[in-house]
Parts: structure tokens; sequence; C-alpha cells
């Protein structure tokens, strides 16, 4: 049985599909479906969920925030779980009353997955594709929608205005700290993204649970996939070194799957098993320690 993510003051949001669905279709809409003046209307009332997403967000996500919480879930101490448990385990998330959509996390990492494995990418890209969004497992060991999902940026430097909602960072506050509200914080020019601490979420903490086992550029995807200041809108380059700039093209390859590939059509999973079995196996451990 599913069960519903509830409101609170820490969870503004009904469920996690309702932030998917702002990312996809009025922050970063299909392209050629929207004019670009129109990807950030704040105006707009049905939004106001995720506005009060973005300002706990803005408002929470500090420099010590971030290390309080990479100290308390980098160990990876929480639980071991084969791919297939840490699947069901998400698909608590699900609510079986949501409206918008009935396809549970397995049938979406799939859609994503076979989406890439259509357009013929290798094979570390589609389980890249499939396990991206496994990191939201954070919700259920007790983390605040605002500390799992949403758009990523850095922490401990200046707060870009290409952020969403970046009026919300003046209740920061690191915003009104010197040490950390310049451009460089306390970063140095180049020092390169894996010196950079972001916001925390789903991203970073999945990047953790898979370093050993994936490609760099699989890595690259799962760790920045939801920094849009960086791969869509150009900022914090001057955070980035060589390789990062190299990687970049990776992680703008990976978007498009991620944003556009949801689709009504339930993948077969009976007949999709086989493959992902084999796949499985090829890269990951048994058990996956999150």
């Amino acid at each position: 049985m599913s069960t519903a993510t509830t409101k609170t003051a820490d969870q503004p949001l009904e469920h996690l599909h309702d932030w998917e669905e702002f990312v996809e279709g009025q922050l970063y809409p299909e392209p050629n479906q929207k004019q670009k003046e129109d990807y950030r209307n704040y105006d707009s009332p049905a939004r106001d969920t995720v506005r009060e997403f973005y300002r706990l967000n803005h408002l929470n996500q500090t420099f010590d925030f971030v290390r309080q919480k990479e100290s308390e879930f980098l160990p990876l101490r929480k639980r071991e779980m084969t791919i297939y448990e840490a699947i069901e385990f998400l698909n608590t998330l699900v609510d079986d009353s949501d409206p918008d959509t009935d396809l549970d996390q397995l049938q979406h990492l799939l859609q994503t997955s076979e989406a890439i494995r259509r357009d013929g990418h290798e094979d570390w890209f589609v389980l890249t594709g499939f396990m991206h969004d496994l990191g939201k497992v954070l919700c259920l060991f007790g983390e605040p929608q605002w500390a799992v999902v949403g758009d990523t940026f850095p922490v401990g430097c200046q707060h870009s205005d290409k952020v969403v909602y970046p009026e919300f960072f003046a209740l920061n506050p690191d915003s009104k700290n010197p040490q950390f509200n310049s451009r460089l914080g306390v970063y140095e020019e180049g020092c390169g993204l894996k010196n950079v601490h972001l916001s925390w979420g789903h991203d970073e903490y999945l990047y953790h649970v898979t370093k050993d086992y994936l490609p760099e550029p699989a890595l690259y995807m799962i760790r920045y996939h939801s920094f849009y200041a960086w791969h869509r809108e150009n900022e914090y380059d001057h955070l980035c070194d060589a390789r990062d700039r190299e990687m970049l093209s990776w992680v703008r390859k990976f978007n498009p799957y991620d944003l556009y590939s949801k689709c009504p059509v339930k993948p077969n999973w009976a007949e999709l098993k086989p493959y992902y079995d084999n796949l499985f196996a090829k890269y990951l451990p048994a058990k996956i320690a999150f």
C-alpha cells in the first residue's frame, strides 16, 4: 500500500510529483512548447506550494546545514539494500490518490532509462537513467522535501540570481555573513565542483551511494542534474575546473531524458526485467549501502 506524502510546515507540497511537474512544465518546459519569457511566471496561485517549498529551501540550506547533513548521511550507514529493495522502499512515496499519474517510481525510472536505451546510448547511461532518482529515499529517512528535491546551488558563496526564486535567499543567514556572501566565499577560483558544497538533496546523496560503481560521466549526471544554474544558466563557471567543463556536455545530454521522458504508457516490466537484471549485475554489488 503506498503512503501519501503529507503537507506540514516542512513539507509544503502535497507530494514530490508536484515539484517534478513544476520543473518539467513551468521552469523548463519542453523545447518549442513555451516562449522563453513565460518560463518563470511567479504569480500563478497554482504554484503557491512550490513557492513555499523554495522559501523553505532557500531559507534553510546554509553552509553549516549542508555540512551537518553530509556528516549525517554520507557515511552511508542507514541501511544496505539490493537495487530492487531500494525501489520498493522508494515506491512508498507514491500517493495512491494522486490524480495526475498512476505510475510508481519503478515505472517512472523505467521510462527514463528506456528512452535513453531507445536512442542507442551506452549501457551505463541507461543504468544512470534508471537510478537517478533513488536518492529520494532521503524522504523515507525523515528528511523534509526541501532537503531532498529542488534545484541545487552552491552554499558557502554568493547566491546567483539565476537560481529559481532568488528573492528568498534574502532570508538565508549566509547571505548576511561576509564569510559566505562574496563571489568566491570559502572557495578558490577554479577549485573544481568536487570541492564545492551544493545544497543538500538527492543528487549529492546518490552520487556518494554510486561513486564506486559507475563511470565518471554517469556520476556527473547524477551529482549535478538538478544544478540548473550551472548546466542551464551558465552560472558558477568561476568555480569550475577543466574537468567540470569537459563533463558538462554529459550533464546536458542527460537532462532532456530526466525532464521529458514521462508518458502515460506503462513499461512492461516482465519483458524488461532480464535486461535490467544483467545490467545491475554488471555494474552494481548485490547490496548497496545507503
